[in-house]
């Protein structure tokens, strides 16, 4: 038995839609006994996302419904859900009776395997034989009013005074929060039924940034010890406290003759002994031997660090696994088939830098493997991360190979949406769909996977674009203030993308080529033909593509003559050259010359990079001459991208001359973009 998902209904940011997180599928859940074979990264839930998304949510959630019920507060509810509840009841006041009146509502669903049927007897009064027979049981869970009555009473009383909207709705949160609330149990077929979550399910959160205090350690790996000291006494082991009884003794007589018998006889010239006399004696304890008597250092290099000296990161690193190594030690074999077990570790990258990021999966995986190991244990418990950095997410991807239980959270219209990945769901068309998915996994590790954490995305194919675009963009006072990650893919590639774009559902901005196809008479290889060779280009007439990604939106036709101004599909935006200065270009470098063929930052650049050609296309500072020759221009700087997008790049950071402009096609993008983004706020 295992948690499979969990639907969080109008708590905080949480509405009723996009509000399902899923955990990893424990079916067929092997019970690891052998390090050889355990993998963390397969078995973990990921919860993904920039900041304020509600990735703590989902825990805060699991540790109320299982630790603290009565913890629920009137703060809890999504406040846009009680402004539209508020709405209604004062539009509909005589009609109030027949209103919802506010409840959370979190549906948890069990998953039911073969295995842990000692489970099933702590999940029978929700059960139903549909339940049995599909494999799972949902438990539906509602914070609802005690008396609805008496709460419908206080809001027309509320109404009654007449206050301004602001005040109205704080003093409705005020009535709420005196309002007596109860959480109650229900089976699918909405009968009560008398339930507790922390009956089935046992959660153990380790929370965010542990590293309190220069004693942090200390304190967390007394605590263990403290366990294993009490589990000893329990088993009849009296040794060390007989050893704690005998110092005791022994140091209260040394104390009694060399310190309590002087001060008393001093005393006792003073006052009568009847009346004041002192009693000194030793008082040393386990926990004050564990406190003020056991040093905790590291050892590096056979050299000894104080506790207080080392790194935060790896001290936070400590910290987790100190956390895991409690849990295990109280749980013994046994005990962890009696419940779900859960471990929910919350943004573990604090503190660490990008490679111990990068690891942090396998290190934690190495640490569970030595613990079982050590303790002879087996694993049934589901592991959940929450973080919002790219490091780990590319950990979980590389090492586990796979999408699968990646729960990717963004906002959207001020609520959360959680969209749960899986390989199935962006695997690539076509007839190498695997193939493709194998090296999206290759390449989200070693490229892109910050787009997971980006408030757009734009796809070039260039490495001109890669260069010179984000001066474009800090310069665009509609876009800077967002982040916008820029990945260089080339137009074949950006459909591998296509399916896990459109999931994520951010928006983006794919900037390709035309690429137009030429005979070679026009790109000037064929020396037998007399024709003209760097052929222009003014009409798209009988012409065709060479670029995957415009056949592809093109209905995968790569007839270009009718194509629109650009291509739109559900958040994906797709650019490319249109006509500039009567010639269609074939590049981004080619389109940059027609756009500014005259300007003077980009004529110092060519013919710094190319002075004989220059001098033999341009001749006497006739600028005009670039526009007719654009695509010569193109082929003569293929093998020199770098040089020139770098070299274009130094002279509009340290020059004040006019800046080139950005083609039309990439500036409409741009604006499109800006569009996608103001309307998701």
């Amino acid at each position: 038995m295992y948690l499979k998902s969990l639907r969080i209904s109008n708590f905080r940011k949480f509405g009723t839609k996009n509000n399902v997180i899923e955990f990893v599928d424990a079916e067929g859940y092997e019970k690891y006994k052998c390090s050889e074979r355990f993998n963390i990264a397969t078995t973990t839930t990921l919860i993904v996302g920039k900041n304020n998304v509600g990735k703590t949510t989902v825990i805060e959630v699991l540790d109320k419904l299982i630790n603290r019920e009565r913890s629920f507060k009137a703060a809890d509810f999504n406040f846009i859900y009680l402004r539209k509840l508020l709405s209604t009841y004062l539009s509909e006041d005589e009609e109030l009776a027949k209103v919802e009146l506010p409840c959370m509502e979190f549906i948890v669903e069990i998953g039911l395997d073969k295995g842990n049927n000692d489970l099933v007897t702590n999940i029978i009064p929700l059960m139903l034989l549909e339940d049995v027979r599909k494999g799972k049981v949902d438990i539906k869970i509602k914070y609802e009013v005690k008396e609805t009555e008496e709460l419908k009473k206080e809001i027309r009383n509320l109404f009654a005074q007449k206050y301004q909207t602001d005040l109205l709705f704080n003093k409705f949160l005020e009535l709420l929060d005196k309002t007596p609330y109860v959480v109650n149990y229900y089976n699918k077929n909405n009968q009560q039924v008398d339930f507790k979550l922390k009956e089935l399910i046992e959660l153990r959160p380790i929370k965010a940034n542990n590293v309190e205090g220069d004693r942090c350690l200390s304190k967390a790996f007394n605590k263990i010890v403290k366990y294993r000291y009490n589990v000893l006494l329990n088993k009849g082991e009296k040794t060390l406290e007989e050893e704690i009884i005998k110092i005791n003794r022994k140091l209260s007589n040394s104390i009694e003759g060399k310190h309590t018998k002087p001060i008393n006889t001093t005393l006792k010239k003073i006052v009568s002994d009847d009346k004041m006399k002192v009693q000194l004696r030793a008082d040393l304890s386990f926990q004050k031997f564990l406190d003020d008597l056991v040093k905790y250092e590291y050892v590096e290099k056979d050299i000894s660090i104080p506790e207080n000296q080392f790194g935060l990161g790896y001290t936070n690193l400590m910290m987790i696994i100190a956390e895991l190594m409690e849990y295990m030690e109280r749980y013994p074999d046994d005990s962890f088939n009696s419940k779900i077990n859960l471990i929910s570790i919350e943004e573990p990258e604090t503190f660490m830098h990008p490679q111990m990021q990068e690891l942090f999966i396998k290190n934690i995986n190495d640490a569970i493997i030595a613990l079982l190991e050590i303790k002879h244990k087996n694993v049934n418990s589901q592991l959940i991360i929450t973080t919002h950095s790219p490091h780990v997410l590319n950990s979980k991807i590389h090492s586990g190979n796979t999408f699968n239980n990646i729960n990717y959270m963004t906002v959207l219209n001020n609520y959360t949406n959680v969209i749960n990945l899986n390989d199935e769901k962006i695997v690539p068309d076509g007839k190498n769909g695997e193939d493709e998915l194998r090296f999206l996994k290759k390449h989200i590790k070693y490229k892109v996977s910050e787009l997971f954490f980006s408030d757009a995305v734009i796809l070039v194919e260039g490495l001109t674009e890669y260069t010179l675009l984000p001066y474009y963009l800090e310069a665009d006072e509609n876009l800077n203030k967002y982040y916008i990650s820029i990945f260089n893919i080339n137009g074949a590639h950006a459909l591998v993308y296509r399916k896990l774009l459109q999931e994520l559902r951010i928006p983006v901005l794919i900037i390709t080529d035309l690429d137009i196809k030429r005979e070679k008479w026009e790109k000037g290889e064929d020396s037998e033909d007399k024709r003209n060779g760097f052929q222009q280009i003014g009409s798209l007439k009988n012409r065709t593509t060479t670029n995957e990604t415009l056949k592809y939106f093109n209905d995968n036709n790569d007839n270009i003559e009718e194509l629109k101004e650009y291509i739109e599909e559900d958040n994906i935006i797709v650019v490319y050259q249109g006509k500039i200065s009567y010639y269609y270009a074939t590049s981004f470098e080619e389109a940059y010359i027609l756009t500014n063929y005259n300007n003077d930052i980009l004529n110092a650049t060519l013919k710094k990079l190319r002075r004989n050609i220059y001098k033999d296309i341009v001749g006497n500072e006739e600028y005009k001459n670039n526009r007719k020759n654009s695509y010569k221009w193109q082929c003569k700087l293929e093998k020199s991208k770098s040089d020139f997008a770098n070299e274009l790049l130094y002279r509009i950071l340290t020059t004040d001359k006019e800046i080139p402009e950005l083609p039309k096609y990439i500036q409409k993008g741009f604006n499109m973009l800006a569009k996608k983004l103001e309307e998701r706020v």
